[in-house]
């Protein structure tokens, strides 16, 4: 991993991308940023960790060695696998203003971090998409469909489900799950949620997993996932032991994938929630604010915003048309309060770019 300076003759943003640089959230998250870089007039490099957590901080620590004419103005980080507070560390003292997206702080994390602008007076913030209605809005609909095809019920008249969730520790895959388990709750004793298990948001591991789950559990026939690459591979061990996804078991997952589109116009996938991958693209706007004096202080330091919207034939093709590589520039210019005075707001919700 090779960290370098960049110009100072613009606004100049790193972001940590915790990702695979081939990954496809990570990849999309961290080209929706270069969109609104572009639009904005901001400098951007993207440093991908390569989904080694001890990468970020690493990374940061270089950062913060560059000679000071060489850091960026601002570092974009996540606080995947609770990095957080080895991060700011890495930063202290360098002069470079931090701000956190994607996922926020859990509250185990607050001995060590506090809030923003306190013990770390350069993190300014975060935004952080609002994971739970991630988790419910796929479970919900996945329950409604299954519900409407009686094929799929146990010996018992119910719905068994099993949950294939990201990791234990990152604070959005814990509330993908809350969310989940409030959908459960409001079946009101429909569907049985088996097991969960964690996937650790691969598709190869979640694989494995289900051909596990299928066997301990055979009468289940709904499968939750915390993204689209484990829905994946719980649809591959459907089809390796004889079944149709979309026929005979139902799946969702979440994230904005070519192939998650796919499956889901073919109807073998049930159930796809996107749009958080923007985070990143929000708090650009944010930056390319505060960097002209327009503080985003009045609206709170920790932000979440309601990112998320459930897909279906129709607006995943709205979507792809742009987001797609040949798509034409968005202006993410009239989301800006600095060019937009009269915003007392900002407007992060996926529905109103694509308008």
């Amino acid at each position: 991993m090779l960290v370098t300076g960049m110009p100072a003759f613009a606004q100049s943003v790193v972001f940590l991308n915790p990702g695979k640089s081939n990954e496809a959230y990570w990849r999309s998250s961290a080209q929706a940023m270069q969109k609104a870089a572009d639009s904005l007039g901001m400098q951007l490099r993207v440093l991908y960790a390569q989904r080694n957590r001890l990468e970020p901080v690493a990374m940061a620590q270089k950062l913060a060695n560059l000679p000071k004419s060489e850091r960026p103005d601002y570092v974009v980080f996540s606080n995947d696998y609770s990095t957080a507070p080895s991060i700011l560390k890495a930063l202290e003292g360098s002069g470079i203003q931090a701000f956190m997206a994607f996922s926020g702080i859990q509250e185990e994390l607050r001995p060590q971090v506090g809030v923003p602008r306190g013990k770390f007076p350069f993190w300014l913030g975060s935004l952080e998409p609002n994971a739970e209605d991630a988790g419910y809005l796929t479970a919900q609909a996945l329950i409604q469909k299954a519900l409407k095809m009686p094929a799929l019920r146990d010996t018992q008249g119910k719905l068994q489900m099993v949950a294939i969730a990201g990791d234990r520790s990152t604070p959005a895959s814990i509330a993908r799950n809350q969310g989940m388990r409030k959908a459960v709750r409001e079946a009101q004793g429909m569907v049985v949620l088996r097991q969960e298990v964690y996937g650790e948001w691969r598709q190869d591991k979640a694989r494995d997993q289900a051909l596990g789950l299928f066997q301990r559990y055979p009468e289940v026939r709904l499968v939750w996932a915390g993204n689209d690459l484990m829905a994946f591979g719980a649809m591959d061990a459907w089809r390796q032991q004889g079944g149709l996804p979309g026929t005979d078991a139902l799946f969702s997952g979440i994230n904005t994938s070519e192939q998650a589109f796919d499956w889901l116009r073919k109807g073998q996938l049930t159930a796809l929630a996107g749009g958080h991958f923007m985070a990143g693209a929000w708090a650009m706007v944010m930056l390319y604010d505060h960097y002209r004096g327009v503080d985003f202080l009045d609206e709170g330091l920790e932000l979440r915003r309601n990112m998320f919207e459930l897909f279906d034939a129709r607006n995943s093709q709205q979507f792809e048309q742009h987001f797609s590589q040949t798509a034409a520039r968005l202006d993410f210019r009239a989301f800006s309060k600095h060019l937009n005075p009269q915003l007392r707001r900002y407007q992060f919700e996926l529905a109103q770019l694509l308008r």
